[in-house]
């Protein structure tokens, strides 16, 4: 099937082959034509499956058939991040420029000056990137009106409700007009997307991309039992055995993503990190040394690198587990994208070991724990507890929670690692 017969207008059609788009992909086939028809859509696909222009080129198309006077917005996407609105927006631009007429993309986002997105503002906009705190401040500043919006796009809903926008969504639907057109993109449906999507649709035409073979992605999954205070050696000796090109490295906490990569350059291992509390400026300096090899290692936190996008990145590593499933099946698709291979190694400790047997019920599947040798773990494991596992709330298992002696004593571990 190639783009010409999904209803694309010819303007089209050559702006896609002009960036070197061949066919469609699974989700592009499905959703286009939808979303010229005017319907909603509920979408469900992972990230690297081609949803951005499924979504992007019939909103492009709607703009072609629709602008007539002044400039007005036409389409709004809301993301969850930074990174990833940057990312969505630099692909429409893409898109657009090969077009035979002007599209003004305008990308905004929090943790920068509000002034310059300001003056992009000026004079209007044809579509905006937007993350949903900062496009209410543009609302308050007067800096832009979204009451006669044609299309909304929601991109990632889940993480926008995991990152607690759901506030921030409720007053901006009542900003929106009622008569436009939604769409909404998620790779998990959990109850609260689910009910989100059942309140902003009508009638939506429902795709499903995730079971086709072509859309799951090749990742190596790996579970590897070690103590808490070797989990750095361990992350040494991997990357340098396996000569891992560069890794994507998880952790939970700030402290953690500066203490790890630091202890990675101090051993001869090109390292960052990369965390929320990082400037505009820091973040997109780090990625870009990460994206161009100038760093082997980036060792990130959940929260900064929601949205980022690393063409054949071929290894992530969970040095600390995520709280929840969906956020398991979020970093590990950070590899294995586009066709390419990719490995997901996951360190389970002691502590960690019920945790992990939880993520693996939710996601239906069960990884043997190895041992690495000269790494073997010498914690003890807790017995199985059947009850415990499903009593695991945000990481922890109910009725045995840490002491305050363990934690200073995990503490002066990572600390002394």
């Amino acid at each position: 099937m190639s783009f010409s017969s999904l209803g694309l207008s010819a303007t089209l059609v050559n702006a896609v082959a002009a960036i070197g788009y061949t066919e469609p992909t699974a989700i592009q086939r499905a959703a286009i034509p939808a979303i010229l028809r005017g319907e909603d859509v509920l979408g469900a696909a992972q990230t690297g499956s081609g949803k951005t222009a499924a979504f992007a080129l019939p909103l492009l198309q709607s703009l072609l058939d629709n602008r007539d006077g002044p400039r007005q917005l036409h389409g709004l996407i809301l993301v969850p991040t930074r990174e990833l609105a940057a990312q969505v927006g630099e692909s429409i631009r893409k898109l657009a420029q090969h077009m035979s007429m002007t599209v003004k993309v305008c990308i905004v986002f929090g943790g920068v000056s509000i002034n310059p997105q300001m003056m992009a503002l000026r004079g209007g906009a044809d579509i905006v990137v937007a993350t949903p705190g900062r496009l209410l401040d543009l609302i308050d500043h007067n800096a832009l009106k979204i009451s006669r919006v044609a299309m909304l796009v929601l991109d990632e809903a889940d993480r926008l409700l995991d990152l607690g926008f759901s506030a921030e969504l409720g007053r901006i639907m009542e900003l929106l007009p009622a008569q436009r057109q939604n769409l909404f993109f998620s790779a998990t449906f959990p109850p609260a997307v689910q009910a989100l999507a059942d309140r902003m649709l009508h009638q939506p035409a429902r795709i499903e991309v995730l079971s086709e073979p072509l859309s799951k992605p090749d990742i190596a999954q790996r579970a590897i039992h070690v103590d808490v205070a070797r989990r750095t050696q361990l992350l040494k000796y991997l990357i340098l055995v396996n000569d891992w090109s560069r890794v994507l490295v998880f952790v939970a906490t700030k402290y953690a993503a500066e203490h790890v990569a630091d202890k990675l350059r101090r051993n001869g291992i090109d390292a960052g990190a990369f965390h929320g509390e990082f400037s505009q400026g820091a973040r997109t300096e780090v990625l870009g040394d990460f994206k161009a090899s100038r760093l082997r290692v980036l060792v990130a936190t959940d929260v900064a690198a929601r949205g980022i996008d690393i063409a054949r990145l071929p290894v992530v590593v969970n040095y600390d587990l995520p709280r929840s499933a969906v956020d398991y099946t979020h970093r590990i698709g950070r590899t294995g994208r586009a066709g390419e291979s990719g490995v997901a190694v996951s360190f389970i400790s002691a502590d960690t070991e019920a945790h992990f047997r939880l993520i693996e019920k939710r996601q239906d599947f069960l990884l043997p724990r190895e041992q690495v040798a000269g790494f073997e773990m010498l914690e003890t494991l807790a017995p199985p507890a059947p009850d415990s596992v499903t009593d695991l709330v945000n990481g922890g298992i109910k009725g045995k929670r840490k002491s305050k002696k363990d934690k200073l004593r995990e503490a002066a571990a990572v600390a002394g690692e």
